[in-house]
């Protein structure tokens, strides 16, 4: 997408003016969104997107710029403008670019580039939402979307890296509501891969449809959530998102490197009961937060962050790298040109344990099952949270009862690893969205259902 004579000059007049190290980002990105509200189609979008970002260290300095041209003469004009008050006389020389290749290990087979198939996917969306009203009438209205992007990136850097990647990503995303009189509940799912428009082999409309219904009118004239602090048990996939959210963002050197993580001198040291095990792993095929490199040009790796309930990574990029001296993992990502890397999580979860449903929740008298997460919010420096529930049952004597509204899970990240004191053995992800200093990027979440031995609930109507 960028000649590499032109990429070449521009990272000659980056040292020149006395950078340490300089990047170009280059990336040509096409998004096509169909959306259908109530039965209808209600929203067709599609766009291309083309960008090249500049990145520069000076000592420990980062200096990011951006343009949407291809010019020698304006990418070395940003650089001039970003180095202007850092210049210096040249210390560093670029090594020659050669071109890395690897093998990809996330196949596509129906890109976005070469077909749309929109007919198939207004097709598929229609299926999901009969599905669903075909649960109950008290279903009122159904929403589902079908997004599918293709990234093309290319890295340059002053260390001879040339080496390019290609993206597909294609994701359902699907809600309903039921109402009962005044009554309103909702219910959601959002499937997604590392993958062509083939993922629709993989997802059933028809089983979407219902489940999304399920969730709704499971909820509809529920009982009120009891508060207070007691056992609780998260349910396997989208649970993870507390684990994510809570002590994810604690172990990426964005955090780590400013000391601004609880965790930032915990290495080798117990942070969790001894059940629990956690791993980044971008590796995984075509799974939705998989990459083959990194934003920053890295083969993509299998980083176990805590192993045994001890601290034994963290989630490092080149920045934190410099700042931290740990070695790096994969994980510098962004979301577009426009942003510059940073540390982030790829496919983060829990690991299986030994323990089945029925173990966990034969051991509480009185508890929340939190089946299905929601979402919440976060402190990042100290991993307070607090999530809603967005299926819960309440547990009495050992079992499974009656359906509750809504409930909020409170607590710390921190804290919530020490009471964990069963794991299950069914392991499930599901993917998201996950927004940081270098913008949104496509991250899974997952784990299996686990014990909460204490935490505290919040109920309401």
């Amino acid at each position: 997408m960028l000649n590499p004579v032109t990429a070449k000059a521009v990272i000659d007049h980056a040292l020149f003016l006395g950078a340490d190290f300089a990047e170009l980002f280059v990336e040509h990105h096409q998004t096509g969104t169909v959306q259908l509200v109530s039965g209808e189609v209600d929203k067709v979008n599609s766009g291309i997107d083309f960008g090249i970002g500049i990145r520069l260290f000076f000592g420990h300095k980062v200096l990011y710029g951006y343009t949407n041209s291809a010019e020698e003469q304006e990418l070395k004009r940003i650089t001039t403008l970003l180095a202007a008050k850092d210049k210096r006389d040249q210390i560093a020389t670029a090594g020659a670019l050669n071109l890395n290749r690897y093998q990809d290990q996330h196949p596509c087979v129906q890109a976005l580039s070469q077909h749309t198939h929109l007919d198939a996917k207004i097709a598929f969306l229609r299926q999901a939402d009969a599905a669903a009203r075909q649960e109950d009438e008290k279903i009122s209205q159904f929403m589902g979307t079908i997004l599918q992007r293709e990234q093309r990136i290319e890295i340059f850097n002053s260390e001879g890296l040339h080496i390019g990647d290609t993206r597909h990503y294609t994701r359902f995303a699907g809600n309903a509501v039921a109402q009962d009189g005044n009554e309103q509940a909702t219910g959601a799912e959002s499937p997604g891969a590392l993958t062509g428009w083939e993922l629709h082999d993989k997802l059933d409309a028809k089983a979407l449809g219902h489940e999304i219904a399920r969730q709704a009118l499971v909820k509809l004239n529920a009982d009120t959530c009891p508060s207070g602090e007691m056992p609780v048990v998260i349910g396997n996939g989208f649970g993870g998102v507390i684990f994510h959210e809570a002590c994810g963002h604690l172990l990426e050197t964005t955090s780590v490197a400013k000391k601004a993580s609880v965790f930032h001198d915990k290495m080798d040291q117990m942070i969790a009961n001894p059940v629990v095990n956690a791993v980044d792993d971008g590796t995984m095929t075509n799974e939705w937060g998989s990459i083959n490199i990194d934003d920053e040009g890295m083969e993509t790796q299998h980083t176990q962050l805590i192993k045994d309930g001890k601290l034994t990574s963290f989630m490092v990029d080149k920045m934190g790298s410099l700042k931290t001296g740990y070695a790096r993992t994969g994980s510098g990502r962004r979301e577009s040109y426009k942003f510059a890397p940073t540390s982030r999580m790829r496919n983060t979860y829990i690991e299986p344990g030994n323990s089945s449903l029925d173990e966990m929740v034969a051991g509480i008298e009185r508890g929340v099952y939190a089946k299905k997460m929601g979402g919440g919010s976060v402190s990042p420096g100290t991993g307070e949270f607090n999530f809603a529930v967005r299926e819960a049952y309440l547990i009495e004597n050992g079992k499974i009862t009656k359906p509750l509204k809504t409930a909020t899970l409170i607590s710390t990240g921190p804290k919530v690893l020490k009471e964990i004191s069963m794991v299950g053995t069914d392991l499930d992800l599901a993917a998201g969205m996950c927004g940081s200093v270098s913008g949104a990027v496509p991250t899974t979440v997952g784990q299996p259902a686990l014990k909460v031995d204490n935490i505290l609930v919040g109920g309401g109507n």
